[in-house]
C-alpha cells in the first residue's frame, strides 16, 4: 500500500472523498490547501470511453489556454532555409537543421515543445527512440510539423498544449497553477472541456467523459461533477 507524508495526510483530511466537487468549488479548495514551498501546477485527470488499441480510438490533439499555463515554454524548431532566420525571428530558443538533429541523438533534450518543417521529417524519423517516449516527436496532429512556423511558435509559448490519452483511456493535463485566480482557471479548464468534446474520436461509444479528477502537483485529487462541468456551470 502507498504511504503518504504526513502532510498530505492532512490535507487529504479536509475533502470529502465521497463527494462530487463543482469544479469551482474544488479548484478554490486545492488552491486554499496547496502549502508547499513552490508554485503548484494544477492538472486535470480524465477518464475518457476510449480504448487507444483500436485507431479510431484514439486522441490526441492540442487545447489553446486563453489564460495561458503560467510556464515558461522552450520552443525547438528543426528546419532548413529561409525558415530557419524566421524561427529565430518568431522567437525560438533553440533553432538548427542535421546539426540539431545530431545534438538531439547525442542527448540534448534541453527544450519542451520540438516544431518541424514538413521537408525535414524523413531526418527526423530516426529521433523516434528519443522523442516517443517523452511526448516530444513532431506530429501533424498535434501542430508541430507546419510551414506556419512564426504562428506555431507564438501559439505554443503563449498557452497551446498537446493532450493524448495514455494506454487506458486516460488523459492528464497540466491547465495551470495556484497563483491563477479562478476566473481564470476556469475559463481555461472549459476551453479544455470544448476541446476534448470538439475532437471526439470517430470510434468512440457510448459514455464519452467517465469522470475527472482536479490536483495540485503535490497534493490529494478531488473529483468533479462532470454533469455541471459539461453544462458550463462551474
Amino acid at each position: 500500500m502507498r504511504k503518504h507524508s504526513r502532510r498530505f495526510q492532512q490535507v487529504l483530511q479536509q475533502i470529502d472523498q465521497n463527494r462530487l466537487y463543482p469544479a469551482l468549488e474544488a479548484l478554490d479548495v486545492l488552491k486554499s490547501l496547496s502549502n508547499v514551498k513552490f508554485v503548484e501546477t494544477l492538472e486535470a485527470h480524465i477518464a475518457l470511453g476510449l480504448d487507444p488499441k483500436y485507431a479510431d480510438q484514439q486522441l490526441r490533439s492540442t487545447v489553446f489556454f486563453p489564460k495561458g499555463t503560467g510556464k515558461i515554454i522552450r520552443v525547438a524548431v528543426i528546419t532548413k532555409g529561409d525558415k530557419v532566420s524566421e524561427a529565430l525571428s518568431a522567437g525560438a530558443d533553440i533553432v538548427g537543421s542535421e546539426d540539431l538533429i545530431d545534438e538531439i541523438m547525442k542527448g540534448r533534450l534541453d527544450f519542451d515543445k520540438l516544431i518541424a518543417t514538413p521537408e525535414v521529417m524523413v531526418l527526423i524519423t530516426k529521433l523516434g527512440r528519443v522523442l516517443g517516449p517523452r511526448g516530444l516527436m513532431p506530429s501533424p496532429k498535434a501542430g508541430t510539423v507546419t510551414t506556419e512556423l512564426t504562428n506555431s511558435i507564438n501559439e505554443f509559448k503563449s498557452g497551446k498544449v498537446e493532450y493524448r490519452v495514455d494506454r487506458t483511456g486516460i488523459l492528464h493535463v497540466p491547465f495551470g497553477n495556484v497563483s491563477f485566480s479562478l476566473e481564470d482557471l476556469q475559463l481555461n479548464l472549459l476551453a479544455l472541456q470544448e476541446s476534448i468534446d470538439n475532437n471526439r474520436p470517430l470510434g468512440a461509444k457510448g459514455k464519452y467523459w467517465k469522470s475527472i479528477y482536479l490536483s495540485t502537483t503535490m497534493g490529494p485529487s478531488i473529483q468533479v461533477d462532470i454533469s455541471l462541468l459539461k453544462e458550463g456551470i462551474v
